[in-house]
């Protein structure tokens, strides 16, 4: 009996000599990265919408209060993922996607300015340069995330997408910043991220035919993250981003629940 008594000893002595640190977790804010899903919820021009039927409102035969609704909506739309597999063949699907890519710290990159003066504008590998001349490389295993002050036209179509159209005349009226196709194979080649998203409908910009920069990242299977919400919140770096869709099988994509832990 003595080894047990022995061990049991020790681990009260060391247990006693512990100092545990306060947890971030508990000192921090949460911040809502996501747009709520619902009639005003921008989408593609060709895209179907979102769409919610009432099945039952009210007191039962029972006695009690009950509410349910059937929900309808694209992939792509709101606050969304896009799964590799959207825009190269035989990649990850949105149930494929490891967590680890979905979760960690974030680098945020404000081009707000850039976008001010060209809605048209497209992220370039300067901005980053600049950035880091700042704050440092852009850590291994990042989520990187873009600023480009658009979210605060939402949901106004017109504002945001730059046309209210829907369908092929919508699409050709599209105008709105995304990432450079040089800049997507410049990260690919120079940095390790596991995602990337910004506060647009798009990674590539809203007058893109080809999707150069969906192509580029997705080859490589790293997901993407589209009309962000909130991005003004974050800081440019601390930030600890949980993005979790719908596990959908086999899907392109999926509606996302994107948020932010900031430690005060």
């Amino acid at each position: 009996m003595r080894t047990p008594l022995l061990y049991l000893t020790l681990i009260i002595f060391l247990n006693g000599c512990i100092t545990y640190e306060t947890n971030e977790w508990e000192n921090g804010s949460w911040i809502d990265l996501t747009y709520e899903f619902s009639d005003e919820t921008l989408y593609w021009p060709t895209s179907g919408t979102f769409k919610k039927d009432t099945v039952f409102v009210g007191i039962t035969e029972g006695g009690f209060y009950y509410e349910s609704f059937d929900i309808c909506t694209a992939e792509h739309g709101g606050t969304h993922l896009d799964a590799p597999i959207h825009f190269f063949e035989n990649r990850k699907t949105v149930d494929q996607i490891e967590i680890s890519q979905l979760t960690g710290r974030a680098v945020v990159i404000d081009v707000t300015e850039q976008v001010s003066g060209n809605r048209d504008y497209q992220i370039s590998v300067e901005d980053i340069t600049n950035w880091e001349s700042i704050h440092g490389v852009i850590p291994d295993n990042s989520i990187l995330l873009f600023h480009t002050g658009m979210g605060a036209y939402w949901p106004d179509a017109v504002q945001y997408l730059g046309t209210g159209k829907r369908g092929p005349e919508g699409v050709s009226e599209l105008s709105f910043p995304g990432i450079h196709p040089d800049t997507a194979r410049w990260l690919i080649e120079n940095r390790t991220i596991n995602s990337i998203g910004l506060d647009t409908p798009s990674l590539d910009y809203g007058k893109s035919v080809l999707f150069e920069t969906h192509v580029t990242l997705f080859e490589q299977n790293i997901p993407g993250f589209e009309n962000v919400a909130n991005l003004h919140l974050l800081p440019p770096v601390g930030a600890y981003v949980i993005a979790l869709p719908m596990k959908v099988k086999h899907g392109s994509g999926a509606p996302l629940r994107m948020v932010a832990h900031v430690v005060n």
